[in-house]
């Protein structure tokens, strides 16, 4: 079978051997961020709904781990944002169901997770992976670039909620940008959120790949160190160190 909805498996340093699943079209996102690797958005997309047949994303899952796969993780991740997808929530339940022996991860923006369908979807997922890299709405919408009507306070209150109904791993990342959010102040503002959200790790990450601004470039290791430092959480990882290895997170049942 040919897969239009999965591809790898890839290595990835937060996920190890991780099968992708892409939900939404190429670049369909609520966001524009100045790294990502996609290129631009060419015009936001805000409102959920169901991009491709769900019958096939399925068919597409059962035809390749019916042989029982080595993968640490299936993912929804991708051309854009995965909590856009109607189907997300279902297409969960289905690999928990008929493939519980797999952890599922989600990689997402966090610009969703004020709904409370979003919410909802993304309960029985093992993993979820939102991104938080500012408290500071000037700061948070240089890096990201958001739809206009998409608010910080929002993401951070939805955020919030969802830890307090989720029961699996929440791994926060901080996407870091030089001369955007590396202050004193903006760490500090973070470490605030940070404790409040009480995510269950925190991963530091920095620009990999070419992103679709020029200017954008990677912070070095000792700047990361530097936030790591100051964001004086137990469980926060510099994602840019050579060896950095995640410790995988229980399988959790009844979900």
């Amino acid at each position: 079978m040919q897969y239009a909805h999965l591809f790898g498996p890839v290595r990835s340093r937060r996920l190890h051997r991780s099968l992708g699943i892409d939900l939404v079209p190429l670049r369909i996102c609520t966001f524009n961020c100045v790294y990502c690797e996609c290129g631009t958005v060419p015009a936001f997309c805000t409102k959920r709904r169901v991009f491709f047949d769900e019958q096939d994303v399925i068919s597409e899952l059962e035809d390749y781990l019916i042989r029982s796969p080595p993968l640490d993780f299936l993912t929804f991740s991708g051309s854009g944002e995965p909590t856009l997808s109607l189907s997300i929530g279902h297409v969960i339940r289905f690999l928990k169901q008929r493939f519980p022996e797999y952890r599922v991860a989600v990689l997402t923006n966090g610009s969703l997770l004020w709904d409370p369908a979003v919410r909802s979807d993304l309960l029985p997922a093992d993993v979820v992976l939102p991104t938080l890299s500012s408290v500071n709405e000037e700061t948070f919408r240089a890096i990201h670039r958001p739809a206009p009507e998409i608010r910080l306070n929002d993401i951070i209150e939805g955020i919030n909620r969802f830890r307090k109904e989720y029961t699996g791993a929440i791994w926060l990342e901080v996407f870091v940008v030089p001369y955007l959010n590396t202050t004193d102040d903006e760490v500090a503002g973070l470490r605030g959120a940070i404790r409040a959200i009480r995510p269950d790790r925190v991963q530091l990450n920095t620009l990999d790949r070419p992103g679709t601004e020029g200017w954008v470039r990677a912070s070095d290791a000792r700047e990361l160190e530097r936030i790591r430092s100051l964001l004086d959480f137990p469980e926060t990882d510099n994602l840019a160190l050579p060896g950095v290895s995640v410790p995988l997170p229980p399988l959790r049942s009844g979900r």
